[in-house]
């Protein structure tokens, strides 16, 4: 079970924020998604004054991004129109706590968050992970999920509480089951979008899709013995190294739903032989001279959305800005 626990505490994933200890009765009239917040304090043994509560060992780059001809096709996005854009990228590990080894298995899966800023100044962002799928459909699911790992104590009686959630919940048991590799670098793994939107181009056509972020020369992973013999902060040392050697680059592709494909669910991962199109290339440049700033500074919010792009009906999805304005608030709080 110490394994499976390993594993699976990596699937405590967007909801990045900071939390105080409550009472019975304070939880009681708090909306779900601040019990997740808390929570995810709770099992981060947290709260980090100033620092997200998941994926908070992060690294901050800048860049550009020019968009493809094709990417017109499927959305009026102006983002994905004809005009380059300036890119702030943020890659983290996962976890709540900010000295985690790289190495780590609970490191897994990473993550990388997008802005996009264009020439008059308006922004979007797009956040996704080194993995195709979520634990569950829903934030009282995922809230379930972390209150069961809370409950399961080391001398807890078998089954313990996650190992019964996990019994009981397909979805966990095929997110238990994905592979989550050891990249040779941050700008060497594959990143995808686990929550659809729908894309309208010009004409007016739609079609749900999800990112996908894939290096341009192909992805690299590191074998047991090389993940073994890495330091722990290999991953964050290395990705400045890299670009002081040149850009990094990654094709930004969407996915296509065909018809009958579940678009509000993001536990159910679409078949590969669904088309793909180009929606660009993003080139990252040069880490921001003050990281500790840079982090404090940001909070990526994939619902900041521009004409041409609208959000699927996918319940955690939706449930993601009212996370993401707790985390400001507490991040920012004295």
């Amino acid at each position: 079970m110490q394994k499976l626990h390993a594993s699976i505490a990596v699937s405590s994933l967007f909801f990045a924020i900071l939390s105080t200890t409550v009472s019975a009765d304070e939880i009681a009239n708090k909306s779900v998604v601040e019990q997740i917040v808390d929570a995810q304090t709770t099992l981060a043994k947290g709260p980090y004054k100033g620092l997200r509560v998941n994926h908070n060992k992060g690294i901050v780059v800048t860049g550009s991004f020019v968009p493809s001809a094709s990417a017109a096709s499927i959305t009026k996005a102006a983002h994905l129109q004809n005009t380059p854009s300036k890119v702030t990228v943020r890659f983290s590990n996962a976890g709540g706590v900010p000295t985690i080894e790289d190495t780590n298995p609970n490191a897994n899966p990473r993550g990388i968050a997008i802005r996009f800023e264009l020439p008059d100044g308006s922004i979007t962002d797009i956040v996704s992970l080194s993995i195709n799928a979520f634990p569950v459909s829903t934030p009282e699911a995922f809230l379930a999920f972390l209150n069961a790992r809370i409950a399961t104590k080391p001398d807890s009686p078998k089954p313990t509480p996650v190992e019964k959630m996990v019994a009981a919940t397909p979805s966990l048991q095929r997110f238990i089951a994905i592979p989550k590799p050891f990249p040779v670098s941050f700008a060497t793994h594959h990143y995808f979008g686990i929550n659809a939107f729908e894309f309208t181009n010009a004409q007016g056509d739609k079609h749900y899709v999800r990112y996908q972020i894939l290096p341009v020369n192909g992805q690299e992973l590191m074998s047991a013995d090389e993940v073994a013999k890495a330091k722990p902060n290999y991953l964050f040392e290395e990705l400045p190294q890299r670009l002081k050697k040149g850009e990094a680059k990654f094709r930004l592709v969407a996915q296509i739903a065909a018809e009958d494909d579940v678009v509000n669910d993001p536990t159910v991962v679409w078949p590969n032989d669904r088309k793909l199109v180009e929606l660009g290339v993003i080139s990252l440049e040069a880490p921001v001279a003050d990281n500790a700033t840079a982090e404090k500074a940001l909070a990526f919010n994939p619902l900041i959305l521009l004409d041409g792009i609208a959000p699927s009906e996918d319940p955690v999805l939706l449930a993601r800005p009212g996370a993401y304005a707790v985390s400001v608030g507490r991040k920012l709080a004295p």
